[in-house]
């Protein structure tokens, strides 16, 4: 069979005319458990304890054997999200990574806001930050949205060294707001055999 001009540009015109999806990916990483053992040391400073050590290294083999490779990691400039960093970074050779000191006591609002800012060629961020901002952001962006197992474990508590795993579905990151979330995942150190807090 001969197909004609005018019918190939009757199946094009089909195609274009289905909508795109656009998939983004939001990695939520609560800094590993911090030193509490000098009270003259000021919050930002604090170190991470053995604990927090532990288990960000529980926490980097798992992202090893998942091969995670986030487009962009910003992380929260306080010692301990920096540290944790400095843990988990070479599982995640290649990824660039930014230093904020935004992120640190951010509300729900200002970490969204910080994200609504990531440039559109990224097709998913990690951020690092801290309670309760970063949990609060999670609850929000997915508004029950995802399996009632996970969002379960999530609404029960976000301890540090947690993962939430987000799939948004937006074609620009301008576009985030509460409800464009679906939570894909919530690993704690726990669920890896390490301890939690």
């Amino acid at each position: 069979m001969v197909f004609t001009p005018t019918f190939i540009y009757a199946c094009d015109i089909a195609v274009m005319a289905e909508p795109v999806t656009f998939m983004r990916k939001l990695f939520l990483l609560r800094h590993a458990k911090s030193s509490w053992a000098d009270p003259g040391t000021e919050d930002y400073d604090r170190p991470l304890n053995g604990r927090g050590r532990r288990a960000a290294r529980t926490m980097a083999e798992y992202l090893a054997r998942t091969h995670f490779r986030p487009a962009l990691a910003l992380v929260s400039a306080s010692l301990r999200t920096r540290a944790t960093w400095e843990i988990l970074e070479h599982v995640m050779e290649g990824t660039p990574v930014s230093f904020e000191e935004g992120i640190y006591e951010a509300s729900r609002a200002d970490l969204m806001h910080r994200l609504q800012k990531v440039d559109d060629h990224l097709g998913s961020v990690l951020m690092i930050g801290h309670s309760p901002g970063l949990p609060r952001l999670a609850e929000t962006l997915c508004e029950g949205r995802g399996e009632l197992e996970v969002l379960a474990r999530l609404a029960e508590k976000f301890p540090t060294c947690a993962l939430a795993e987000i799939e948004l579905e937006l074609e620009h990151w301008g576009e985030l707001q509460a409800g464009t979330g679906r939570l894909l995942s919530f690993t704690r150190p726990k669920d890896l055999g390490g301890e939690d807090d």
